[in-house]
């Protein structure tokens, strides 16, 4: 189990639409945490960098995308389930992007996936119930 510190540590979660106003997911490789499950691009936000710095760094480092506009959307405690484990603010953001999609090692593939297409995924992080109040309250 992952103990990253005795407080709450600072997540961005980026969601991305294309025209369509499918989101971006991407599968993650197999990696020490949710191996194979599929999740929004975005991570930890690093010591001395704001949440829009962390958002940019993360698109860019998963995905080869520059951020172009940013939005807050909400947040979402991930409190956790056993002692030890990590206790994660989620910040959702929905962002505007440009470039050209190419993954890093950490993810294996990606998709583009419509609210009705949710379930289809096995999501990580709690990001499930992060895009289904999206999907109800911001589209």
């Amino acid at each position: 189990m992952r103990n990253k510190s005795a407080h709450p540590i600072p997540v961005v979660r980026l969601i991305v639409p294309d025209v369509r106003g499918r989101i971006l997911l991407l599968r993650r490789a197999a990696t020490e945490f949710c191996p194979d499950m599929w999740c929004l691009p975005g991570g930890l936000v690093d010591y001395g960098e704001t949440i829009e710095e962390a958002a940019g760094r993360e698109i860019r480092e998963e995905c080869n995308l520059d951020l172009i506009a940013i939005k807050f959307l909400f947040y979402q405690d991930s409190l956790p389930a056993e002692d030890g484990e990590m206790h994660g603010v989620n910040f959702y953001l929905e962002c505007r992007t440009s470039g050209n999609l190419k993954l890093n090692a950490e993810s294996s593939a990606h998709a583009w996936v419509s609210r009705s297409q949710l379930e289809n995924y096995d999501l990580a992080f709690k990001n499930m119930e992060g895009l289904f109040r999206y999907f109800n309250e911001f589209r």
